[in-house]
């Protein structure tokens, strides 16, 4: 992967959350390729497709603070879809990413997600029951030789990223589903949950740095911050 991945370090808590967005931005998407920006609020959605990162976390923070959710392809993006918004936010677009618009999958994602009623924030024990799932399977993955992953805070659950260099094929996708329903199989509990729709070429991923704004925002179950928790000196592609 790129230098731009080559980073032992962690999202700055002291930092605005324009700074978080752009730092987050690099290390998802180190190459030259334009990534989407897609987003959603109350039946509202909008997407744009981004060269600049300055000009992506501008837009970001943008939509963040008017309530979207806010998301960001995960794998390499066909270029020629730059031209659908290039460097701006279109309210109800008509296109954005397939998972056919792939060119290369760069990311195998593991979304641990509390088991909680739908369409509401984690709990700080529901949380807690991620982050101890999320530790477990990376210590799993270790032992088997598998590098070091990009830990983050979903703002309701945990993920752990992989970096991976594979081709936007069937094979490609049954070999990532089926490490997530193996993942799930061993790891699923009555708390937390390996999330194996995720595997898709095409998938749309949390944003950090943007607010996760699920339900109402009560101390109970507040709204919270996605960040970056750590990234490795060295991460290798397997």
């Amino acid at each position: 992967m790129s230098e731009g991945l080559q980073q032992g370090d962690v999202s700055p808590k002291d930092k605005s959350s324009i700074d978080v967005i752009l730092w987050s931005s690099r290390i998802l998407n180190p190459f030259d390729d334009p990534v989407e920006i897609r987003a959603f609020e109350k039946g509202k959605s909008a997407s744009g497709y981004f060269m600049d990162r300055q000009k992506l976390a501008e837009a970001a923070m943008k939509l963040d603070s008017q309530g979207f959710q806010v998301y960001v392809t995960l794998n390499r993006v066909d270029k020629t879809l730059y031209q659908n918004a290039p460097e701006r936010l279109v309210y109800f677009p008509k296109r954005t990413t397939s998972d056919s618009d792939i060119t290369r999958r760069i990311w195998l994602a593991v979304d641990l997600d509390p088991t909680r009623p739908s369409g509401v924030s984690a709990t700080d024990e529901e949380k807690k029951a991620a982050q101890e799932a999320a530790r477990e399977i990376r210590e799993y993955l270790a032992l088997r030789d598998w590098s070091d992953p990009i830990v983050a805070d979903s703002g309701n659950g945990m993920h752990l990223l992989y970096p991976i260099d594979l081709d936007n094929s069937p094979e490609s996708l049954n070999l990532v589903k089926n490490c997530l329903e193996a993942l799930a199989s061993d790891f699923d509990n009555d708390k937390v949950n390996v999330d194996v729709s995720v595997a898709n070429a095409g998938r749309i991923w949390k944003l950090y740095g943007c607010v996760a704004k699920k339900g109402e925002n009560t101390p109970e179950r507040p709204h919270r911050i996605s960040r970056i928790l750590e990234v490795p000196e060295y991460l290798k592609p397997f």
